[in-house]
C-alpha cells in the first residue's frame, strides 16, 4: 500500500481518541489531587493547630514538588521515552495517595503531598507532549485543550466529592477526601498498561523501523513518515532551550504560565478564606458557584481553541483576568454580588485561558527538546502557583484583602505585557512549522 498521507492530516480516529482519554484521565487525577487539599484544610486545620505559615507549606506542597520534578522528567522524557514516564507517574498517583489516610502531623502530609506534585510534574512534562504528537493539526488545539479542561472537571469534582463527604460528618472526614485520589489513579493506570511510544519521539532518535511498525499498528500503513524525518538524530541538549533560536520562546512558555497561574491557585486554593476575607456570609457557597463558573469556562475555552488566534486568546484573556480582580480593589465596600460576579468572570476566563497552557507550550519546541522545554514551562508555571498558594494567606494576614488584591492585578497586567512582546502564533500549523516559525 502507498504510503499518501502524513500523521498531521490524518482524520481523527480510534487511536486518537483513545490516546486523548488515556491523556486527559491523567489530567483529571492532577486536578483532583490538588484541589481536594482546599477543603480538607480547613477541616484538618483546626485539628493539627496549623498556622498561616503551615497552611501556606501544606497548600503548596504538591506545587512545590511539581516545580522540583517538572525540568527532570521532562528532560528524561525525552531521552528514554514517552512511554515509560507515561505509565509510572500514574502508579506514582495510587501508590501516594493511600498514606495520606494515616499521616498524624503537618510535616508528614507536607511531605507527602511533596512526593505527589513530584509525581504530578512527570504527568505534566509527558501528557500533553504525547498527545500533541499524536494528532492531526485540525483537531490539536481542541483536544490538547481538554486536557486543561478535564484538570478542571478533576478540580471541580474533588469540591464535590468533599461536599458530599461534608455531609457525612466526622472530624476524620478530611483523610477520606485525600485517599479518595487513589481511586481514579487506579483505574487510569489500568488503562495506560496498553499505550504506545511516540513515532516522532522513535523518529528523533533514528528508531525508524520501530515508529513504522507503531505507526502501521496504530494509524494504518497508508502513513509515511518521510515528514518525520527531518527531525531524525537530534540529540537533546538543555542548553538548546537558552540559544538564540529557542530562549524567546522558552522565556514566553514558562513566564505566560507562570503569571497565569499565580493568582489563580493561590485564590481557588484558599477559596474560603478570600470570600471571608471580602466579607461574605456563606464563603462555601461562593466557592461552590465560582468552580461551577471555572468548569463552563474550561468548556467554552476548548470550543473555541481552534477558531481564533492562540496571541489574541493569551493577550485579551490576562487584560479581562487584571480588570475583574482589578475591580475588587477600585470598588470600596464592594457587595456580595459585585464580589462574586468579578469572581465568577475572573475564573471563566482563567478557566477557558488556562487550556492554552496544555497547547502552547507542546507547540513551540520541537520533538528532540519538546517535553525538555514543555518540563521547563511547567517548572517556572509551578514556581509561580507555589509562591501564590503559599503567600496568599500571609499576604492576606499580613498585608490585608485590598493590598493582595492589587498585588496580583499587577501580575496580571505583567502577563499582557510579555504576550505582547512574545507570543507566537501557531494555530494551523504542523509541529514542524509550529516549532520554527519566529516569534514576534
Amino acid at each position: 500500500m502507498e504510503r499518501s498521507i502524513s500523521m498531521d492530516d490524518l482524520p481523527l480516529g480510534k487511536t486518537h481518541i483513545m490516546a486523548a482519554i488515556y491523556t486527559t484521565g491523567g489530567k483529571f487525577c492532577d486536578g483532583y489531587i490538588l484541589g481536594v487539599i482546599g477543603i480538607a484544610l480547613t477541616l484538618l486545620g483546626p485539628q493539627m493547630e496549623l498556622n498561616a505559615l503551615w497552611y501556606g507549606l501544606i497548600g503548596s506542597s504538591a506545587l512545590i514538588g511539581l516545580f522540583l520534578g517538572s525540568f527532570l522528567f521532562g528532560w528524561l522524557t525525552d531521552r528514554i521515552g514517552r512511554k515509560p514516564i507515561y505509565v509510572t507517574t500514574i502508579a506514582l498517583f495510587v501508590l501516594l495517595s493511600i498514606p495520606q489516610f494515616f499521616v498524624t502531623s503537618p510535616e508528614q502530609l507536607f511531605i507527602l503531598r511533596l512526593l505527589m506534585g513530584f509525581a504530578i510534574s512527570a504527568e505534566y512534562a509527558t501528557g500533553g507532549t504525547l498527545l500533541s504528537e499524536l494528532l492531526p493539526k485540525k483537531q490539536r488545539g481542541t483536544i490538547l485543550a481538554c486536557l486543561n479542561a478535564m484538570w478542571t472537571v478533576g478540580f471541580v469534582f474533588s469540591v464535590i466529592v468533599s461536599y458530599t463527604l461534608l455531609s457525612f460528618g466526622g472530624e476524620e472526614v478530611w483523610r477520606w477526601m485525600l485517599v479518595s485520589s487513589a481511586i481514579p489513579a487506579l483505574i487510569l493506570l489500568i488503562l495506560r498498561l496498553g499505550s504506545f511510544e511516540s513515532p516522532r519521539w522513535l523518529v528523533s532518535k533514528g528508531r525508524i523501523e520501530e515508529a513504522k511498525i507503531v505507526i502501521d499498528k496504530f494509524f494504518g500503513e497508508q502513513v509515511r513518515i518521510d515528514d518525520l524525518q527531518v527531525e531524525e538524530n537530534q540529540k537533546t541538549e538543555i542548553k538548546e532551550l537558552f540559544s538564540k533560536n529557542y530562549r524567546t520562546r522558552t522565556a514566553f512558555a514558562g513566564l505566560f504560565w507562570g503569571l497565569h497561574v499565580l493568582p489563580y491557585f493561590g485564590m481557588m486554593t484558599f477559596a474560603p478564606v478570600v470570600f471571608a476575607s471580602l466579607n461574605l456570609e456563606d464563603e462555601f457557597l461562593s466557592t461552590l458557584i465560582s468552580n461551577i463558573f471555572q468548569l463552563f469556562g474550561a468548556v467554552v475555552g476548548v470550543l473555541i481553541m481552534d477558531k481564533i488566534p492562540r496571541r489574541m486568546f493569551v493577550i485579551y484573556s490576562f487584560v479581562i483576568l487584571a480588570i475583574s480582580i482589578g475591580m475588587l480593589v477600585i470598588i470600596p465596600n464592594p457587595a456580595s454580588f459585585v464580589v462574586v460576579g468579578c469572581f465568577a468572570v475572573y475564573v471563566f476566563v482563567a478557566s477557558g485561558s488556562g487550556n492554552l497552557q496544555t497547547v502552547y507550550p507542546s507547540e513551540l519546541f520541537p520533538t528532540h527538546i519538546r517535553s525538555t522545554g514543555v518540563g521547563f514551562a511547567t517548572m517556572i508555571s509551578r514556581l509561580g502557583a507555589a509562591v501564590g498558594t503559599f503567600l496568599l494567606p500571609i499576604s492576606l494576614d499580613t498585608l490585608g484583602i485590598n493590598l493582595t488584591m492589587l498585588i496580583l492585578t499587577g501580575i496580571l497586567l505583567l502577563g499582557v505585557v510579555i504576550s505582547i512582546m512574545w507570543a507566537p502564533e501557531t494555530r494551523n500549523k504542523t509541529l514542524v512549522e509550529a516549532s520554527n516559525i519566529m516569534t514576534r
